[in-house]
């Protein structure tokens, strides 16, 4: 097999490609002394910017309610560009829903946690994320007609 026929996975660069934070009801918010609610989302994304070149986006939003105020909420757009030759096209979504984005979710974490402490709050620490449990259960949810539900809570 020719070098050239080789698979080729590599990262070209990690970025935030978007943060937002806001605290809505601040300053009365800081007095609150009841422990909010915290819901988290994820939404990732692929897009072709060229020849092998890959765009992942993971959007990562966290919400933190005490009734029906608003704490905070925090959004983050970690992205990636990767570089991906030689990998059959069957392989392809899973390597971009799987493989990309379990890269991309350590730097998004530690944007939540370091937005959400500088906002003035006890950060955030997102859990690990198994991002092949959520691909199968979009393929099956997809399968069933079913839309897609990325919220985890």
């Amino acid at each position: 097999m020719s070098e050239q026929e080789n698979p080729v996975f590599a990262i070209e660069k990690l970025y935030i490609k978007d943060l937002s934070v806001e605290v809505p009801n601040a300053p009365q918010i800081y007095l609150e002394r009841e422990s909010p609610g915290v819901a988290i989302q994820m939404q990732t994304t692929a897009q072709v910017l060229g020849e092998g070149a890959y765009e992942v986006l993971l959007t990562v939003t966290v919400t933190a309610t005490i009734e029906d105020k608003t704490v905070f909420l925090v959004e983050v757009g970690q992205a990636g560009i990767f570089r991906v030759l030689n990998v059959p096209e069957e392989n392809m979504e899973q390597l971009l829903s799987i493989a990309c984005p379990n890269i991309l979710f350590p730097y998004a974490r530690e944007v939540v946690s370091d937005a959400v402490t500088r906002a003035g709050f006890a950060p955030v620490i997102l859990q690990p994320v198994n991002f092949e449990g959520l691909y199968a259960s979009r393929l099956e949810q997809e399968q069933e007609g079913v839309p897609p539900d990325a919220s985890i809570q």
